[in-house]
């Protein structure tokens, strides 16, 4: 009988001292022990990401000649309309530095854009992150802004030679300086904790009392650039309600956010271009 209980709880006590073991294991080595896991599983997740875009690919190839047709019109017509911004873009970059020129004001740091695909999604309750299938070996650094069509994605948390993890901009953990579309006074934004099956979202704190917004006439919440991380102009999401504060000095409410990020397949990372010493 004792022979038999032992074997029982034998499963526990290694268990108890694999725990123990892991808890008195200096940080450095287990740092060192997860960045070379996620190394070694790194080449079989960005090879099951090549495959499922070949799959994707010849699931095309099977499309009829007239759906072809078709998707080259509208190609056709999103080109047109994308070398028309294009021009307009160029045009205001030229008058915005014109102005610069004239008010003498500072030039922020230029960014490099990487292009980038999406392998894994790893969403928690209190952490929403993306593990995106480009990494050192492209130049991307940690803190790199993300952005996708429909504004800020996140920002880089970690970096591996050939994957990156980024932290979506509705982990509780990021807190970005922000300002409402045309408004240069700075409020905070934070992601919020996502409720099971809803809406990714933040709140937004110090917000003058000047400002009102609900579900029907939201305000766009923009990056401010300060803080030297994000650039200045990006959107971030909407305020759909705003409430008085409990120092009753500003207002604070619920941001929200883009729902493409719960599928978003293509990310852009800026990178900042280091400007040489002199």
């Amino acid at each position: 009988m004792p022979a038999k209980r032992f074997d029982l709880a034998k499963p526990y006590a290694v268990l108890g001292f694999v725990i123990v073991a892991w808890l008195i294991v200096p940080a450095v080595f287990k740092r060192l022990a997860r960045a070379s896991f996620f190394e070694f599983q790194a080449p079989i997740e960005v090879t099951a990401s090549a495959v499922r875009d070949l799959q994707d690919f010849w699931a095309l190839r099977t499309r009829s000649k007239n759906d072809l047709i078709e998707a080259g019109k509208q190609l056709s017509r999103l080109n047109a309309s994308y070398e028309l911004a294009i021009q307009k873009n160029a045009a205001l970059e030229g008058e915005i530095h014109r102005l610069e020129d004239l008010l003498r004001l500072p030039v922020f740091a230029d960014y490099r854009t990487e292009s980038a695909r999406v392998v894994r999604r790893d969403f928690g309750t209190w952490w929403q992150r993306l593990i995106i299938r480009k990494g050192s070996a492209n130049g991307i650094t940690k803190n790199a802004p993300v952005i996708f069509v429909g504004g800020v994605v996140g920002r880089v948390a970690e970096v591996h030679l050939y994957e990156s993890e980024v932290d979506l901009i509705s982990t509780p953990g990021v807190r970005l300086a922000a300002t409402l579309e045309g408004d240069t006074r700075p409020i905070s934004y934070q992601g919020a904790s996502k409720q099971a099956f809803g809406p990714y979202g933040g709140v937004i704190e110090f917000v003058p009392l000047d400002v009102f917004a609900n579900s029907t006439s939201p305000k766009r919440v923009v990056t401010s650039g300060l803080g030297g991380t994000f650039p200045s102009g990006l959107v971030i999401g909407k305020i759909t309600q705003l409430d008085l504060g409990s120092d009753g000095l500003f207002k604070s409410g619920q941001v929200e956010l883009d729902p493409r990020l719960a599928d978003v397949t293509e990310v852009t990372v800026l990178v900042p271009l280091k400007s040489a010493k002199p």
